[in-house]
């Protein structure tokens, strides 16, 4: 099965988490600040803010001769990577493999999952606008390559589906930063005239090696796909899971029993294979309103029937 990723580049994810708190700052320019060796430096500014030219790393003071009227609040350390690791396991209904990509983004191994909502673009189409309901600006990119989906999501026009065995192609109109480099790396590339990907694409590779080292070369084979790439899930997927999406949300008892009963089915199959049994299981429904409901059973002795299992559950069902 070929591969498939997806990035999603949160544009202004701590602003954007601050109107979703107090939706009366989404018209007015703001700034979070932070003490830096004695002063109060601008460690992130809203887009009406970065267009009257207050960006990060600009002294509050400086900030506010720019606008004298401007909000400020105090940031918190950290706090992109804890809104990122509740935004990673909320995206866990969409695929059980989601990582943190550095500040300002997720990526998802989407492998195999977009075929439950039909297709890739429906399966897109559900995650923006839910994050678009959130009040979360992004953008996605969708490629073989985890590479190249972080290039499209962050350098291409729109949010992107690059079609599978085309990511190759994708690159070459990008920008030499959309391959992750370092900022000394681009620089040098820049200098020489080699700003877009396809201009130095095709040169000899002993040639890129000795200017630009050997970091070029990985990144280059690991947007192409000549050097595998994989992502660190937030919550890593534990041995004995068994996953079942779901095309409309089910609403009726009936429904979750049957989901229930296929999904112990299923993993009751892997324990008789494996000659083994469990003395708990969990069962986690995420609901279409964000909330996540969970029923935990345990048995007095090693369990893999699943009949056995159903039972155990049926009179807790109610509780979703």
């Amino acid at each position: 099965m070929q591969r498939r990723f997806i990035s999603i580049w949160f544009c202004n994810l701590a602003t954007d988490w601050m109107v979703r708190r107090n939706p009366a700052l989404k018209d007015i320019p703001f700034v979070l600040v932070a003490p830096d060796h004695g002063k109060m430096k601008v460690t992130v500014a809203n887009t009406l803010a970065q267009q009257e030219g207050i960006f990060k790393g600009m002294s509050l003071a400086d900030a506010r001769t720019i606008n004298h009227t401007l909000q400020h609040f105090n940031d918190e350390p950290n706090r992109e990577i804890k809104l990122l690791t509740g935004l990673a396991e909320w995206f866990i209904r969409f695929t059980p493999s989601v990582a943190i990509d550095n500040s300002d983004g997720l990526l998802l191994d989407v492998t195999g999952c977009a075929h439950l909502w039909g297709n890739e673009k429906k399966y897109l189409t559900d995650m923006h606008n839910r994050l678009q309901h959130f009040g979360y600006n992004h953008k996605f990119g969708m490629a073989d390559t985890i590479g190249t989906a972080w290039a499209v999501a962050r350098f291409g026009k729109d949010s992107c589906i690059v079609e599978s065995g085309q990511h190759a192609t994708a690159l070459l109109p990008l920008p030499a930063i959309a391959l992750r480099l370092e900022t000394g790396i681009t620089e040098r590339l820049q200098k020489l005239g080699l700003g877009q990907i396809k201009s130095f694409v095709q040169m000899p590779r002993t040639a890129l090696r000795r200017r630009f080292g050997k970091e070029l070369l990985q990144r280059l084979d690991q947007a192409t796909g000549a050097e595998e790439e994989t992502i660190q899930s937030v919550i890593p997927v534990e041995l004995f899971y068994e996953r079942l999406p779901c095309m409309e949300p089910i609403t009726t008892r009936k429904g979750i029993e049957i989901a229930l009963e296929r999904l112990l089915y299923a993993l009751c199959n892997r324990f008789v294979k494996e000659e083994k049994g469990l003395r708990k299981a969990i069962l986690k429904c995420y609901r279409v309103d964000g909330k996540i409901e969970m029923i935990e059973i345990g048995t007095n002795h090693p369990s893999c029937n699943s009949k056995h299992l159903y039972k155990l559950f049926e009179h807790k069902i109610d509780t979703i």
